[in-house]
């Protein structure tokens, strides 16, 4: 008894907890103030295709809102989730979260019911039922045809073009750069070629330096600067070479070696006056010694001194020194004459290439291309075209050429044929193929043109085509013949097991008239300019002979 007691109070404090939950749920969504409106755009679509579903909230802009993501839409799968709209007014803030659902399997689906959480409080939207149909297929106006086998396809022909474009701009690059480098190069010869014997350009520097104006500025710096310059230019030019990159010191010890040695003969007393000179310049520049009134003229003069007499001792060329000299002239000239017929390839190919720019910038590289390469398109399409009658009843037809008679030994063997003509331009690996034929049988027979277009689709085949894609449609002549169209593409067949890899496509035409067939087939190599239009004046120029049964059905 009094367990049962125990167990009813215990049943009652649970009640009491729901009832108290309950309400503290309710008083956080009404403290929460928040709307939650979910609806879709449609709930019927075909496979593949896109529903939007969209989830509205209303709430307070202080709000946290957290929308569903992942697989809480399974079965249908998200394509795209998009970017919440946000709209704010007041205190008051509008989000609208859109979702692209969709189903790639036919059938009825429900899309689950989904969860938004505003404050850690959850509101869920309504369930919503969605119905995928399949694609209907009209087999009737599109014929099925068995899966063709594959076949091994040949390396892509070399894309001219392209190679063309990345060939051209490496050859701008390096002419410009040839170009520059020979300039600075003949630049350097022409001031070595223009440069004076070392005497006579040393003497003419002390010149420009009596007229500069370093002494008058007080500048004695710059004035032994210059001095000391010409003086060890000199030296490095007809005595030692490394004259310009050696201190006072290393240069005096240097001259001494070469008076030891016996190479030049200098004088104790002209290698002081080339220490004392350094010695005083390297303290003017250095050590900002202050020269004595007229001093430096007189270091000037003993500068120009030093260099008579070392111009006296510097021994004559010996006549193996001149033959060298004579050698060495003969080979520069040799040097300057490649230089020369260097510079004129140079010239000629840059020539070239700013002409090739030019041009195709105002007319196009494709214009360039064809005036330098020719191209048999343009020629066809630009050419002068040629109207002519062909068969019987007659075909009426526009033409780049006129279509060359062949005879057709399977037509001479049929016994039901009694007439045919099979006029041709071109072959069918060309670049252009064209075939006109007209038919007559012996006796009169009921001729459906979807029968013969599918044979005549299969003496395509025969022909090298591979891998045919076929589209069909009605088709009707100015004079209002009606026919049948065929189009599409394949690929060519180059030996066996092996087809081209460029495509060739093609439009087939077919008209019964007066117990017989008229066929023209165009096949073609698309080159993106002219081998559609061609095409397509072909196709409209097709004219047709009115033959009496047309006239009869025509009043009928």
């Amino acid at each position: 008894m009094m367990e049962s007691k125990l167990l009813i109070k215990k049943i009652s404090n649970q009640h009491v907890l729901k009832n108290i939950l309950g309400l503290s749920l309710f008083f956080i969504g009404y403290m929460t103030n928040a709307q939650v409106i979910s609806s879709i755009d449609t709930n019927q679509i075909r496979v593949g295709e896109e529903i939007i579903y969209s989830i509205q909230v209303e709430t307070d802009s202080t709000d946290l809102v957290l929308f569903p993501e992942g697989q809480s839409f399974n079965p249908m799968e998200v394509i795209v989730s998009y970017e919440p709209d946000t709209t704010r007014y007041q205190d008051k803030i509008k989000l609208i979260k859109k979702y692209g659902l969709t189903q790639f399997d036919s059938g009825n689906y429900t899309l689950p019911s989904q969860r938004i959480v505003i404050n850690n409080e959850p509101f869920n939207t309504d369930s919503v039922q969605v119905q995928v149909a399949n694609v209907v297929v009209d087999t009737t106006q599109q014929k099925m045809f068995h899966i063709k086998p594959a076949f091994k396809v040949e390396a892509q022909d070399f894309d001219f073009y392209s190679a063309f474009q990345w060939i051209l701009s490496i050859l701008v690059f390096l002419v410009l750069g040839l170009f520059f480098y020979l300039k600075r190069k003949k630049r350097k010869r022409e001031e070595t070629q223009q440069q004076l014997p070392p005497y006579e350009e040393a003497i003419k520097a002390l010149q420009e330096l009596d007229h500069s104006f370093f002494l008058k500025n007080n500048n004695s710096k710059r004035y032994y600067t210059s001095l000391t310059e010409i003086l060890k230019t000199y030296i490095g030019r007809e005595v030692d070479d490394s004259a310009l990159e050696s201190t006072s010191k290393e240069l005096i010890e240097r001259l001494t070696l070469h008076k030891d040695s016996g190479n030049y003969d200098f004088d104790n007393a002209t290698i002081k006056k080339i220490d004392k000179i350094l010695t005083r310049a390297d303290l003017i520049k250095f050590a900002k010694m202050k020269e004595q009134e007229g001093q430096a003229k007189v270091d000037r003069a003993v500068v120009e001194d030093i260099i008579n007499e070392t111009k006296e001792i510097i021994p004559e060329p010996t006549e193996e020194e001149l033959l060298q000299n004579q050698l060495y002239l003969e080979k520069l000239r040799k040097k300057e004459l490649k230089n020369k017929r260097i510079k004129i390839a140079v010239g000629s190919v840059a020539t070239i290439v700013v002409a090739v720019l030019i041009f195709g910038s105002i007319k196009g590289f494709d214009e360039l291309k064809d005036k330098t390469l020719g191209n048999e398109m343009r020629n066809l399409s630009e050419g002068r075209w040629i109207k002519s009658e062909y068969g019987s009843p007659l075909i009426v037809i526009e033409t780049p050429q006129v279509l060359v008679r062949v005879e057709d030994s399977l037509a001479s063997k049929s016994t039901a044929i009694k007439r045919k003509s099979l006029f041709t331009f071109g072959e069918i690996k060309e670049p252009f193929f064209i075939r006109v034929s007209s038919i007559k049988f012996n006796q009169e027979q009921q001729l459906g043109l979807e029968p013969s277009l599918d044979m005549s689709l299969v003496l395509l085949e025969k022909l090298g085509a591979k891998n045919l894609l076929v589209k069909r449609d009605d088709f009707e002549t100015e004079n209002g013949i009606k026919g049948i169209r065929a189009y599409g593409d394949f690929y060519l067949e180059a030996s066996e097991n092996k087809v081209l890899k460029k495509k060739s496509s093609y439009e087939l035409l077919l008209f019964a008239q007066e117990n017989g067939l008229q066929e023209i087939l165009v096949v073609y190599q698309d080159d993106g300019r002219f081998a559609e239009n061609i095409k397509d004046r072909i196709i409209n120029s097709i004219e047709l002979e009115v033959t009496q049964n047309n006239i009869k059905k025509n009043e009928q």
